[in-house]
């Protein structure tokens, strides 16, 4: 797209009229007061305080959730003062829920649903019906940090998650999914009053796990933490002959002077998965869903395994330049090892009959992360003004190989066989040390101005960011084979208006950017890359919040161009696409002194509206569930100090396994109970945990994401005792 015809998109999207008009319309009402006036005053710093940055919004009332995000390059900010529609998920709720991995979080929000990766155990998230995969999470704001596969939780004081399109506020992601939304991950820090608690934990049928969580702050005014976290945890799950193993060691190191905060935080996480249950995929000659099995069934064969290592490491800094203006900046990075031998079944009828084989993929990446930049706040004329400018990138480098057998034996998914382990008939690079498949670098500059009338009673923020996305593909021999590079320009417009106390109504239009795709062969532009994948969102909402309880309501819709062959000119290009509309409920917060609740619920309408020839034209995209409840709530029991009792009910609407629609997964209903007590002893804090998920034990088909089916777990029993002094 030329330049001058970005600028013009950049005039005169409908939502950027609308918003550059209220501005004009308020701004005529704010300088009405003073008719004399000609020009504007001299620009002059304000007296409040920026809230941005890498400070933390405190818990809301129940500590289960902070009613703040990060907004990418913006840093953390308030949910009322954003128009956005963002969440953080707290250490509290982590821990009182036994949650060990990002995917067990995000379960307390319907706008999420999770799955596993293509044939492997990464978790994968659908958010506002689009794929997010566990390699986009970032880490502190920095995409390519953590663990790609699985995210224990270990390290996370806030799983926070950002609805919707997110190009302007993070830039591309790694792999170029998160179009329907982002999660971020805040690491621990040493608090004043900072405790150590030694934890023990089991879960059925025989996973045993022990950590350590200390930390201390020291110095003539406690500038300097230091916050350790060690965890470690083997055996059996409830899933029959699999078993897990999970490590992590992590060290966050902090100094405030005051004028400057830095961080240094490292890590090391390892996972091993024996015998893993996997994704099921649909056979052609599928007419229909078969039942799933029961719901600790294993139809994975016994070799069937991965093994995830991961090193990574993040230092960041914010300097005070002045009263209100902040230079920030950060670098991080990882070193990930994998191995699989994957191994996952094509279910050819509603009997159950599949087939089978096996893969063997060794992986490597490297990646490292930069951002940096200023914000600050001044006043012109009783017009306030939040300025960001920043950059952001990151450049990645993996490696892989491959061998796999004939994928012919039988199985079946009710019944699985012993299945023997099958010697190679196929492979690709050097197994023992995999050559170089792709380098990524993806960077961009962003500026924004967040402008405050009404004595910030109106906000409206607008910006774009610049961005440029390399791709370079390899054989499996080393040796380059094709590549992609591409740059953009994408705005974001936003509105927040407060019309009365605790209530804020928003609106905005934001994009997502995605690296873009090369015709095939026999095209006739076969081999170009057909350019960078923009998918745009509109959405207005509605918060409201008394510091005790909180709720919100979001309407959105988002469009994603889909590439196919134009049969008429026999050219591949973005002529497809699906669009997502959908609304968004939210509760949360203490309704009562006793009482700790956090519900939410979302519909969504995902179409496919341009098809390749109107095949499927009209039908709802692969895997993305019509609506979902999640509501959970927690009770201190009267007359029994110290005991606390806690529920969640998760239901999930139908979604379809294909594009035309014949092949659907039941709606299902899962329910979790709780039980936590609290013994204060002489020094010390004994807490007794035990939570059962699916209390039922219901086979469900959980997932349909990727276009295959992944299994919800059977019921699961969670215990745990620790002690804090």
């Amino acid at each position: 797209m030329p330049p001058s015809d970005r600028l013009q998109r950049l005039r005169l999207h409908p939502l950027s009229v609308a918003i550059l008009s209220c501005i004009t319309l308020t701004s005529g009402v704010v300088f009405a007061e003073s008719k004399d006036v000609k020009t504007l005053d001299t620009v002059t710093v304000s007296d409040s305080v920026l809230a941005n940055g890498n400070t933390l919004e405190s818990a809301y009332a129940g500590g289960q959730v902070a009613n703040a995000a990060r907004i990418g390059v913006l840093g953390e900010s308030n949910a009322n003062d954003v128009p956005f529609n963002v969440v953080g998920y707290t250490a509290e709720l982590i821990e009182n829920q036994q949650a060990e991995t990002v995917a067990d979080v995000l379960e307390n929000d319907a706008s999420v649903q999770s799955g596993f990766g293509y044939g492997n155990y990464a978790e994968k998230f659908m958010i506002r019906g689009f794929e997010l995969n566990g390699e986009d999470i970032s880490f502190g704001g920095l995409y390519g940090v953590l663990p790609r596969q699985i995210v224990l939780t270990d390290i996370a004081e806030r799983v926070e998650l950002f609805k919707g399109s997110s190009a302007f506020a993070n830039g591309v992601s790694p792999s170029g999914s998160g179009i329907g939304g982002a999660i971020n991950i805040e690491p621990k820090r040493a608090a004043a009053n900072q405790k150590t608690e030694v934890t023990a934990d089991y879960a059925s049928d025989g996973y045993v796990a022990g950590g350590l969580d200390t930390g201390t702050r020291f110095g003539s005014n406690e500038q300097f933490g230091v916050r350790i976290n060690l965890k470690h945890g083997e055996g059996d799950t409830a899933i029959d002959n699999e078993s897990r193993e999970n490590s992590s060691v992590f060290v966050g190191l902090d100094h405030d002077s005051g004028k400057s905060r830095t961080s240094l935080d490292v890590g090391h996480q390892e996972s091993v998965v024996d015998g893993g249950r996997s994704v099921v995929y649909a056979g052609s000659s599928l007419t229909e869903v078969p039942d799933a099995p029961d719901a600790s069934t294993n139809y994975a064969p016994y070799w069937a395994s991965t093994n995830l290592k991961t090193n990574f490491g993040m230092l960041r800094n914010e300097y005070d330049l002045a009263k209100n203006w902040t230079t920030y900046a950060g670098i991080g990075g990882n070193d990930t090892k994998e191995s699989g031998q994957y191994s996952s079944p094509t279910v050819l009828n509603s009997q159950g009959d599949a087939s089978i084989g096996r893969m063997y993929v060794p992986y490597w990446a490297k990646s490292i992360a930069g951002q940096a930049g200023v914000r600050g706040k001044v006043e012109t004329n009783n017009v306030s003004h939040q300025l960001n400018m920043g950059y952001s990138g990151f450049f990645r480098k993996t490696g892989s190989a491959y061998e796999m057998d004939s994928y012919n034996q039988a199985t079946n998914i009710y019944s699985p066989a012993d299945l023997a382990y099958q010697p190679t008939v196929w492979s690709g690079g050097d197994r023992n040390d995999p050559e170089v498949r792709s380098r990524t670098r993806a960077h961009g500059i962003s500026a924004s101005d967040t402008l405050g009338f009404m004595e910030d009673q109106l906000l409206v923020t607008l910006g774009a960011r610049y961005q440029k996305i390399e791709l370079f593909n390899y054989d499996y021999s080393g040796s380059y084979s094709d590549g992609f590079s591409d740059h953009d320009i994408t705005p974001v417009y936003g509105v927040v208006y407060k019309p009365v106390e605790h209530v804020s109504l928003y609106a905005n239009h934001i994009e997502a950017l995605q690296p873009g795709e090369s015709a095939p062969v026999g095209t006739t532009n076969a081999g170009n890359n057909i350019g960078i994948k923009r998918s745009t969102q509109n959405e207005v909402g509605a918060k409201y919040d008394n510091n005790t309880l909180g709720a919100g309501i979001s309407l959105f819709e988002i469009e994603q161009p889909n590439a196919y062959i134009n049969t008429a000119t026999n050219t591949y290009g973005y002529f497809g696409e699906q669009r997502n509309r959908g609304i968004e409920l939210s509760v949360f917060g203490t309704p009562a002194d006793s009482v700790r609740l956090l519900s939410s619920a979302t519909f969504i309408d995902s179409e496919l509206t341009k098809t390749q020839d109107g095949l499927n034209q009209g039908n709802q995209a692969v895997g993305v569930a019509k609506y979902r409840f999640v509501t959970s709530g927690e009770w201190d029991i009267p007359n029994l100090q110290g005991w606390t009792a806690s529920a969640r009910v998760v239901h999930t609407g139908s979604q379809y396994l294909n594009a035309a629609n014949t092949l659907e997964l039941s709606p299902w209903t899962r329910l979790d109970l709780g039980v936590r007590y609290e013994l204060p002893l002489e020094k010390q804090m004994l807490t007794i945990r035990a939570n059962v998920e699916n209390v039922t034990n219901e086979n469900y088909w959980a997932s349909a994401t990727g276009g295959y089916l992944t299994q919800g777990d059977p019921m699961t029993a969670k215990l745990s005792a620790s002690v804090t002094f």
